[in-house]
């Protein structure tokens, strides 16, 4: 069997603005691609109603996944409605023992909105339940045996909610699959004028594309990188276990 990768971020877009790239070299070294959105996305609109965005960007959703070569699963959640709750947890962690990964990446545990860092909660606590049979899931999965190594991109701008910067322990260089990357974000192009009003990305890809170059720069070998953090590694994986240094 292929390795296997599951991706778990709050919103529709989160995966390909932030882990895509490394989705991809993970891809292009024989692994399997798993794509999880927490939140259906549907406040990410000033036009629409939650119901009509929800569809829309649930859409975009999978057809990000697909660019991506990723098996899809649907949203959970809801925006803003991200809490770390026993309800929730359940809800992911049957979806982290369905796929049984070896590695999941994830948000920073730090970031500048509370959806991202309850999702990153979940996603190591799922990670641990993955191994504990007597926590039940919802829907009802048997627990998965095997290792499972944590990762944690890069907070937005490069900085904690405190605006204190934070430094990867690595960086995967994404030069290479760039334009792959750029493609499967192109696919969520309802987020084009919410990005633009809410949070001054006045093109969402370009922004994308800038942070890529800028993490390049840091990592002192130029082109385009995503920068991680792996968690600790203590009930998840041996320590030694980092197969994004591998990569």
């Amino acid at each position: 069997m292929k390795p296997r990768v599951l991706a778990i971020a709050a919103h529709p877009d989160d995966i390909e603005i932030g882990m895509a790239g490394t989705l991809l070299r993970l891809a292009d070294a024989g692994w399997e691609l798993h794509y999880f959105n927490v939140s259906c996305g549907n406040g990410g609109s000033a036009e629409l109603d939650g119901e009509a965005v929800a569809a829309v960007r649930l859409e975009e959703a999978r057809e990000g996944a697909a660019r991506l070569g990723a098996h899809f699963y649907p949203p959970v959640a809801r925006d803003l409605e991200i809490v770390y709750s026993v309800e929730l947890l359940r809800k992911v962690a049957a979806v982290v023992r369905e796929v049984n990964p070896e590695v999941v990446l994830t948000h920073a545990l730090a970031d500048y909105m509370e959806d991202h860092m309850e999702t990153a909660r979940l996603a190591v606590t799922a990670a641990f339940a993955k191994r504990v049979p007597n926590f039940a899931s919802d829907p009802a999965r048997p627990g998965a045996a095997g290792e499972v190594v944590v990762y944690h991109a890069m907070p937005h701008g490069g900085r904690g909610p405190l605006r204190e910067v934070v430094e990867p322990d690595l960086y995967v260089d994404i030069s290479g699959v760039m334009e792959r990357k750029r493609r499967a974000l192109e696919a969520h192009q309802s987020q084009q004028g919410w990005l633009d009003q809410t949070q001054g990305m006045s093109s969402y890809v370009q922004a994308m594309v800038e942070s890529g170059m800028a993490l390049g720069a840091r990592s002192g070998r130029g082109g385009a990188a995503e920068g991680w953090r792996r968690h600790l590694a203590l009930g998840l994986a041996a320590e030694e276990r980092d197969p994004l240094a591998e990569l």
